[in-house]
């Protein structure tokens, strides 16, 4: 699964005396710096007038289990402490990856979301990068389990932190994060809706269908013809009639990395079990989506699906 966020733009000298980098946080709008060992200087100006449409980011730590873990909440737009927000879980791809303080690209739902009256958590579950091979293999044969956890401990976190509604709380993510969504609304009531995207809803028919299927075996420890158990055990359809969540359900056509048919058959299961569910396939479409009509729909139907469920405009007093 693709890692989605996780790709520095950054340039170094032969001789590594001198590099330049395209640097940006949350707040601040990517420009292009240049720099040695003793300094960085900013040297364009290019998005100097371009400010955000969402409120402050704030980094979160909790404890879960024996981790320290850490994820970034955004806070919405207009921003007012004596109302109450619902609240998005953005959970990213990977797993192997990492959610980074910094601008957002074209297709953000994330960022239209904090635009929109929502507070955003983007936890940095077990199994990211950036606290240690421990922390990044800990989710190895367990998929689903520990990294819910966190992604929970986070949920519990932000309400502590900010005045969130805990009755107005959805989840979405698109390759991990959609496969981490179909898992947790197999295991919690909690979320009133969700958006799946490019998510895997069953690893064993999944195995056979993927075009990148070398990087399972180091997740799940054996093939899932030698251990077909362990990749049930991670598989949101092993749990299907638990799911009451109004789930929205979107993917690519061509996706090789997380195939049509496991959308579809996440959706079709709802759909046979009676949830509330939308199935989307974009035309032509891989992982990554290219065509600009189809990247701005995806934001519109995110947003308008959450605010169809969660009612984030009418914000409580």
């Amino acid at each position: 699964m693709t890692a989605g966020t996780w790709g520095p733009s950054v340039s170094i000298s032969d001789d590594g005396r001198a590099f330049a980098a395209v640097r940006s946080s949350f707040l601040t709008p990517p420009e292009v710096w240049t720099g040695s060992r003793d300094g960085w200087k900013q040297v364009t100006l290019r998005n100097k007038n371009v400010k955000p449409a969402w409120g402050q980011a704030k980094s979160l730590h909790w404890q879960s289990d024996s981790f320290d873990v850490q994820g970034w909440l955004v806070y919405p737009a207009s921003f007012d402490p004596a109302k109450k927000y619902p609240l998005v879980v953005d959970i990213h791809g990977g797993p192997s990856a990492a959610v980074q303080s910094s601008w957002p690209r074209s297709g953000d739902w994330a960022m239209a979301l904090a635009a929109s009256g929502y507070f955003v958590l983007m936890p940095n579950p077990r199994g990211s990068y950036g606290q240690g091979e421990a922390f990044t293999r800990a989710n190895v044969k367990d998929f689903g389990y520990g990294d819910l956890r966190d992604i929970l401990a986070g949920v519990d976190e932000a309400i502590k932190t900010a005045p969130i509604d805990p009755d107005r709380l959805a989840i979405t993510g698109w390759s991990y994060g959609g496969y981490m969504t179909m898992f947790a609304v197999t295991q919690t009531n909690r979320f009133r809706a969700a958006m799946a995207g490019a998510g895997i809803a069953n690893y064993q028919s999944y195995y056979g269908e993927n075009q990148i299927d070398q990087w399972m075996i180091p997740f799940f420890g054996k093939s899932v013809y030698d251990d077909p158990e362990a990749y049930a055990r991670s598989s949101p359809i092993t749990f299907i009639t638990r799911v009451k969540t109004p789930t929205l359900v979107m993917v690519g056509d061509s996706d090789g990395e997380c195939p049509t048919p496991q959308s579809y058959e996440f959706w079709h299961a709802l759909k046979t079990l009676g949830v509330e569910t939308q199935l989307v396939v974009y035309q032509h479409e891989g992982h990554m989506f290219v065509q600009p009509e189809h990247v701005r729909d995806r934001v519109r139907r995110t947003v308008a699906w959450f605010d169809a469920h969660l009612e984030p405009l009418t914000a409580k007093p």
